[in-house]
């Protein structure tokens, strides 16, 4: 995080809600990538297109970042491998959990869902958790 800015994370927070908004408005669907990953590899038909688009407009902008040498994933020690994997682990406990990072903390948040606060602060709590046991008890 050496190039924070809270006026790019007020930006990018705006971005994520205007996001989730105008997929309300337009679609009528919440916005939580793991379900809308999850249709776009399981369920296909009628919803296809706009899964796609989503997808696509979500993962083009790091592609092309990385591609002009402007993406700098550096300090945090990990590879690339167990990033993946970490956040595949990620992704299947909150759909298990029948939600998402993004649909609870974003939309379901936004609702005042009693189910995504409690979803939000247990995966929130946990990072904590993995964060600390990883950088101060096993010196990561």
């Amino acid at each position: 995080m050496t190039d924070f800015s809270p006026w790019t994370a007020l930006a990018g927070g705006a971005m994520i809600g205007a996001a989730a908004v105008l997929l309300m408005l337009l679609n009528g669907r919440i916005m939580g990538v793991a379900g809308i990953v999850g249709g776009l590899l399981g369920e296909g038909g009628r919803d296809l297109p706009w899964r796609l688009a989503f997808v696509v407009g979500m993962v083009a902008p790091g592609v092309a970042l990385g591609a002009s040498g402007n993406l700098h994933l550096t300090g945090n020690g990990l590879g690339a491998g167990l990033l993946v994997v970490s956040g595949l682990l990620v992704g299947f406990g909150t759909r298990m959990g029948n939600g998402c990072t993004s649909g609870h903390g974003i939309c379901g948040l936004a609702r005042l869902s009693r189910r995504s606060a409690v979803a939000v602060v247990t995966f929130m709590a946990v990072t904590a958790l993995v964060v600390l046991v990883r950088r101060h008890l096993l010196g990561g």
